[in-house]
């Protein structure tokens, strides 16, 4: 191979590199934006939820199941089906050591709390 034609090669080599560096570096970091209500719904995750399903710090025997990407399954953790329906059913009704929410969350609020969990938990 000529002079000319490793330039070239080098050339595209370390632009390939660059590229491939700049996504990589911009991907670890980029996170979508939660909307208004996305960002209601977390409040109410952080405040009520968070300490059960995240930290544990009412040291329970039995740890809660992590509520992260609940929606990017088919199923919740108790094996019903993972829709809006039964999470918000859960929620208010309260399943094993879970309590009852009813009475805690408006419809607003729900609706929030339901928009972060699909929005992944960020």
């Amino acid at each position: 191979m000529n002079r000319t034609g490793r330039r070239i090669r080098r050339f595209f080599a370390s632009l390939a590199l660059e590229v491939a560096a700049s996504g990589i570096l911009t991907g670890c970091h980029s996170k979508t934006a939660l909307t208004e209500q996305e960002e209601a719904g977390k409040r109410l995750y952080l405040g009520r939820c968070a300490h059960c399903h995240e930290d544990n710090d009412l040291a329970l025997k039995k740890v809660p199941p992590g509520l992260h990407h609940v929606f990017a399954q088919s199923k919740l953790p108790s094996g019903a089906a993972a829709t809006d329906t039964e999470v918000r059913r859960v929620v208010l009704q309260g399943k094993g050591m879970m309590p009852a929410f009813t009475g805690r969350f408006d419809e607003e609020q729900m609706a929030a709390l339901l928009a972060y969990l699909h929005a992944g938990v960020q």
